[in-house]
């Protein structure tokens, strides 16, 4: 074994080396990773450079977060003026004027009645902190008892405890699930190839799947249970579009028994849909909504809960000295954060991201259903700027298909997400229709030419 194979080195263009072996990379085949490493450099707007000069057109926003495209000067001017003022603030008994200011930002484009944020640091921390929250709104409303919570099959909520609790990925249960938080029970997944394969947005049947929360509420008596949590869409799975009508049903169920309603808009919130959040286009408003990612358009960590008057008053009782909710993070608010969030938030509503994201959906959608009649495609699902693209698994090589497909789509300089036996896209909102047509004529390829 020679010394580069020892200490994994990578010699960039620049002539540097650098040793591989230290980092451990998460969500990653690492020793697949370090044999032919794709490292990025920069970048702008809608494309990455890599250390050997290729320009890759991002399809999936970074990771479901840069929707307004890459390196945005307002962005990165606010954050670096933001860090020569004030470089951090503990949000214990201080704060900022940022972190005011992007709390009001977020809760004026919320939905209605959605009024108080609580910031975090990721979404997985914004996941483990909605939860948090139910259980103490019921305890504060003399409801202690209602511990339980329900999540879905298939979803992705994070890598807490809380987070992969309320999940229903199996891999990302399967590992620690002698630790996993108790009560919880999870909904059916909305995912039917048989009746639903290549709908074009809101799938027309299932709604029915949502009377199942119902019975689950019976099994473990409504008194027992704080609180049901669900992504409008679940990204991860491989874009799951709930039928229509499932969203207000789930709505129906919950207020009728009282128990509260999250969703998880990590990915699907800041113009994914169309509009600032899924529950607005689904004309439904939960309790609480979690979000992350596009806060900042990926420039510095961030997430929040976005709560409810009546959940954030029932905790203002006793003392005005005691701590209300004790629960928190080194980071909430960052002052970084705030200003990065402020800036985003900015140039989303400058430069109507939003409703650009709307006008394009249509084209989208066309362009991605055009993949149907493919080898081994069995699904296209898509809503919003977000498709999932379902591949025929092969035997006893799980999820291989879909990364060969991401593979090859590198080769050729564009980025896609694989997802178990799914391609998901999600380009920037600032896409043009040509940037589509090279992601869509790049997957074409590399489908007929995959394992």
């Amino acid at each position: 074994m020679n010394v580069r194979d020892k200490f994994n080195l990578e010699k960039l263009a620049s002539g540097k080396e650098i040793n591989m072996d230290p980092l451990w990379l998460p969500f990653t085949p690492n020793r697949q990773f370090k044999a032919s490493p794709r490292l990025i450099e920069n970048a702008k707007d809608m494309y990455y450079k890599t250390s050997t000069g290729k320009s890759i057109l991002d399809g999936i926003a970074g990771l479901w977060c840069v929707n307004a495209g890459h390196c945005r000067k307002p962005i990165v001017k606010a954050i670096q003026s933001q860090v020569e003022k004030l470089d951090y603030a503990t949000a214990f008994n201080m704060s900022h004027e940022g972190a005011f200011r992007a709390a009001e930002s977020i809760t004026n484009i919320a939905p209605s009645g959605l009024n108080h944020v609580f910031f975090t640091s990721s979404g997985s921390e914004a996941v483990d902190s909605a939860l948090k929250i139910a259980l103490g709104y019921h305890r504060a409303k003399n409801d202690g008892q209602r511990h339980r919570f329900i999540g879905r099959q298939k979803a992705y909520h994070g890598v807490g405890f809380g987070g992969i609790s309320v999940g229903g990925i199996v891999p990302n249960r399967k590992m620690f699930s002698s630790s996993l938080i108790p009560g919880v029970d999870h909904l059916p997944h909305t995912l039917n190839i048989e009746k639903n394969a290549f709908s074009k947005g809101e799938p027309n049947s299932g709604v029915e799947l949502a009377d199942e929360l119902e019975n689950i509420i019976l099994l473990h008596d409504p008194s027992n249970i704080a609180g049901v949590i669900v992504e409008p869409i679940s990204g991860s799975a491989g874009v799951l579009v709930p039928p229509r009508g499932y969203l207000k049903r789930l709505r129906e169920i919950c207020s009728k028994y009282k128990i509260l309603l999250i969703f998880d808009e990590v990915i699907t919130g800041f113009g994914r849909t169309g509009e600032a959040f899924a529950a607005q286009k689904f004309q439904v408003t939960p309790d609480m909504i979690v979000f992350a990612k596009g806060v900042t358009n990926g420039t510095v960590p961030m997430g929040g809960v976005i709560v409810n008057s009546d959940i954030y008053n029932a905790f203002m009782h006793g003392p005005d000295w005691a701590i209300e909710f004790y629960h928190g993070y080194t980071y909430s608010g960052h002052p970084l954060a705030t200003a990065a969030a402020n800036a985003t938030l900015k140039v989303y509503r400058d430069e109507n991201l939003f409703e650009r994201s709307n006008e394009l959906s249509s084209y989208f959608e066309d362009a991605v259903h055009s993949l149907k009649g493919l080898r081994n495609v069995v699904d296209i699902r898509n809503y919003g700027l977000m498709c999932g693209i379902q591949f025929l698994p092969i035997a006893e090589k799980p999820s291989q298909r879909a990364y060969d497909i991401f593979e090859k789509c590198f080769e050729k300089n564009v980025l896609v997400r694989p997802a178990g036996e799914n391609i998901a896209l999600t380009p920037p909102l600032i896409a043009e229709k040509k940037h589509i047509d090279i992601i869509i004529d790049t997957l074409k390829w590399a489908i007929n030419s995959s394992i």
